[in-house]
């Protein structure tokens, strides 16, 4: 006898064909966390574990067909946003998601971890101005913060008045990553109300962290899926994450991708 679906949660970003960030990472991520993950592919990158060597976005037409044969067919339970790259991607991305019924989760992706720029200083206005009005949550590092916001983040104590800022922006909640910081690895959630939830976790000497942005997210998104509140899905998503990096594998001559199976390998 058939069985039923498993939750349904559509990814929106960029191919990396290293397979450690973008539509890999979470379509691996949305497999480990139990939901069944669907993609539109936005732009294709030349990447490995030593950086991105080449980039080229999708015609908006075929992004737009992508989204309404899901949505249309089969539907979302949430969505996750990642790397759009240009004004235009993000203008259409933004005026697609507007009656989408379900949980909008959005990484603004700005750099990717070998430091290239993933996004077109053009876009960075349409993404604050249409697409974070549009995300039940916004996770940026601290580079993205300062981007979109033009705050530097140089400790714990600033991360308020950053998830303060992003919130301005039009997201409801702001889940501000402070991996790039020195001690333990913390983040900060506000919400709606402005509430604060912080999430902490031991910090491991592991170089090989290459998708962490892209996991995070995605598990948010999946476990928002399942039916978790914010705060919860945050929660499940941080220790997921904490695994993925401590579990973080060497592959080729630079730094490797987290491990998104490591509950799988006992």
């Amino acid at each position: 006898m058939p069985t039923a679906a498993p939750a349904r949660v559509l990814t929106i970003a960029g191919s990396d064909s290293g397979g450690g960030a973008g539509i890999q990472a979470d379509l691996k991520t949305m497999l480990a966390l139990g939901v069944h993950g669907m993609s539109v592919v936005a732009g294709v990158t030349a990447q490995n574990s030593l950086g991105v060597q080449g980039y080229w976005e999708l015609p908006v037409e075929a992004v737009r067909a992508q989204y309404r044969s899901v949505v249309d067919d089969i539907g979302v339970q949430a969505v996750k946003t990642g790397m759009l790259a240009s004004p235009e991607l993000v203008s259409l991305v933004a005026s697609l998601l507007a009656d989408v019924d379900a949980p909008v989760v959005v990484d603004p992706v700005g750099v990717s971890k070998h430091g290239d720029a993933l996004l077109a200083p053009s876009a960075v206005s349409v993404l604050r101005d249409e697409l974070l009005p549009r995300a039940t949550v916004v996770t940026p590092n601290l580079h993205e913060v300062a981007q979109l916001t033009g705050l530097e983040v140089a400790g714990e104590s600033d991360m308020p008045e950053a998830a303060r800022a992003v919130q301005d922006l039009g997201a409801q909640w702001a889940l501000i990553k402070g991996g790039h910081l020195e001690g333990e690895a913390a983040d900060l959630l506000r919400g709606p109300d402005g509430s604060e939830h912080w999430f902490r976790a031991e910090r491991y000497d592991n170089r090989h962290t290459h998708g962490t942005g892209c996991t995070l997210a995605s598990a948010v998104a999946s476990h928002l899926a399942l039916g978790l509140s914010v705060p919860d899905a945050v929660a499940a998503s941080k220790t997921y994450i904490t695994g993925a990096i401590a579990a973080g594998f060497p592959l080729g001559d630079g730094i490797g991708p987290v491990d998104h199976g490591w509950r799988f390998r006992g």
